[in-house]
């Protein structure tokens, strides 16, 4: 687990900014048959670099994640497990704040979104719909490999 006062301050501020000009927050859904809702529901934060060393500095000091080759020598450092996002993501972020609007902006959803899924609200189909318009405010809309009404149909 993440303790905030092994961190130096000087990591922390250097991380905050760069995944505030690199970095993504994000909810993604997922198509599974071996799961008893049709979709697997998930958080994200991801940073894409092709400094590798960078990326290793995030998984070391924040204590949770993988890398991954992306494409060609791009690398992407990703989190996508609700406990590490609740104990490790979070908190670091709270702790060393955005300066863009925007950022800080998306990291409010994204923080609330992570309360309605510890409450699982994501396995019942109105925590699925409260998702969704909280996502739509999210990265200026972004491009969706799903379309709402696709993921709403599953639930029909």
């Amino acid at each position: 687990m993440l303790n905030l006062n092994e961190v130096p301050d000087s990591i922390g501020y250097y991380f905050a900014g760069f995944v505030d000009g690199e970095g993504s927050f994000h909810l993604t859904f997922r198509r599974r048959k071996d799961y008893s809702q049709p979709w697997k529901v998930s958080l994200c934060l991801n940073v894409s670099q092709k400094d590798k060393v960078i990326l290793t500095l995030f998984k070391r000091h924040l204590k949770c994640g993988t890398i991954r080759s992306k494409s060609g020598d791009v690398w992407m450092y990703e989190v996508n497990n609700l406990t590490a996002i609740c104990e490790n993501v979070i908190p670091f972020f709270n702790r060393y704040g955005f300066l863009s609007a925007k950022k800080k902006r998306d990291f409010a959803i994204f923080t609330k979104m992570a309360e309605l899924m510890l409450e699982g609200k994501h396995l019942q189909k109105a925590g699925i719909i409260k998702l969704l318009d909280l996502r739509r405010d999210m990265n200026d809309g972004g491009k969706r490999k799903y379309s709402e009404s696709e993921i709403l149909l599953e639930f029909e």
